[in-house]
């Protein structure tokens, strides 16, 4: 058993407890508050009267599959061959590895979602990992954890040099369309099979995106400008389909139009350069914007376009920006959780929750802070 005291605790869920106690007994937070009651052989932790928040949330990287430290043309989070690929799952290609984990570990960030990059219309499956471990398999905490598909630019700079469809953003949207339409089909006829007490043939490609046309998985729908958000929502209130929003770089520009649909958005990379088009509307306003109109909102780093370490830096630019405290906070930590739907196990201080826990030299929201030490799991996996 474990005990962080002196500790100033940014709950995210309950307020901030002054002088508190966290106690871990295995992987779990047993209690917290003022007034806990430690058992004798209790190893102590002692916060010197630091903050001390839940582990950071990443909801949206390439973590282990854009490795960095290698050339751009080893990675291995883009399968550049068709632009309809859902049959592919990024856990086959997460490599423990990659540097890039212990840098996240030194941000604080102690879970992510880890997805296919954007060069496809439909990218593949996405996997929530913690970021520590060396056997992936090990290390999911949910796997497969949504379907990612992409719009605008992306796909069709892949696909328009060669001359095949998408080469426009017309072609993107059918593109979309056509694969859940033959999904249906697919489903159709193996009912009409099963019916018939034949053996239907297996389709990997079409059984991977069953479970998001029942609503089983989310799609996570890279979209930054503002015309392509509206496509996405479009296509998944025609399909009736669980969605979030990646990106969302223009919500701000149709605020009211999210926010009237409780829209889920992950937006971000806010600190990268407006190296595209799609980008030339970027603003620290947008998270701000779209809170205040409704939509849920987490903040994320798309790791490796931000070094994932810089996850805490995009919260206080945000919080400078006008974002509230609670909110700058709870968009790394609760409400990160909240879109990937894992809020049950990560995202806050709470009894019963995964003793993900960070401690630091300072205000979190402070950019001269700095990690202290990162808790996973109730086992300390970092220190400064």
């Amino acid at each position: 058993m474990k005990a962080i005291i002196n500790a100033k605790i940014e709950t995210i869920s309950k307020g901030t407890v002054n002088d508190g106690v966290i106690l871990v007994e295995g992987t779990r937070i047993l209690e917290t508050g003022n007034k806990v009651e430690i058992p004798d052989d209790t190893e102590i932790i002692d916060a010197l009267g630091n903050y001390v928040t839940p582990g950071l949330v990443d909801a949206h990287t390439h973590l282990g599959a854009f490795e960095q430290d290698v050339p751009e043309s080893f990675t291995d989070g883009n399968e550049m061959t068709s632009p309809i690929t859902p049959q592919l799952r990024i856990i086959d290609s997460l490599t423990p590895q990659d540097t890039a984990f212990h840098d996240a570990l030194a941000g604080g960030i102690t879970c992510v979602q880890t997805l296919p990059g954007s060069a496809n219309i439909i990218g593949g499956q996405g996997a929530i990992i913690k970021t520590t471990g060396k056997i992936v398999d090990e290390m999911v905490v949910k796997a497969p954890s949504s379907m990612k598909a992409a719009l605008g630019e992306n796909p069709i700079s892949v696909y328009k040099k060669r001359e095949m469809l998408p080469t426009t953003r017309m072609g993107n949207a059918a593109s979309l369309r056509e694969a859940f339409i033959n999904t249906e089909n697919y489903v159709k006829k193996a009912t009409r099979t099963a019916e018939k007490g034949e053996v239907h043939e297996r389709d990997l490609k079409r059984e991977s995106l069953v479970p998001v046309l029942k609503g089983e998985l989310p799609l996570s729908i890279h979209a930054h400008r503002s015309d392509d958000i509206v496509t996405a929502i479009r296509i998944c209130e025609e399909f009736n389909l669980k969605f979030t929003i990646e990106h969302c770089t223009e919500g701000h520009l149709i605020p009211e139009y999210l926010g009237d649909r409780k829209i889920h958005a992950a937006v971000g990379p806010t600190l990268s350069s407006r190296s595209k088009l799609e980008l030339k509307n970027k603003s620290w306003q947008t998270m701000k914007n779209l809170i205040e109109a409704g939509c849920h909102v987490c903040i994320i780093t798309d790791h490796p376009v931000v070094p994932i370490e810089h996850l805490s830096l995009c919260a206080s630019l945000a919080f400078k920006a006008g974002l509230s405290r609670q909110d700058s906070l709870g968009c790394i930590t609760l409400y990160a959780a909240e879109h990937l739907g894992i809020q049950d196990r990560v995202g806050s201080i709470e009894k019963g929750k995964d003793a993900d826990i960070v401690i630091w030299n300072g205000d979190p929201l402070d950019s001269r802070t700095t990690v202290m030490s990162t808790m996973i799991n109730g086992e300390i996996v970092y220190s400064l």
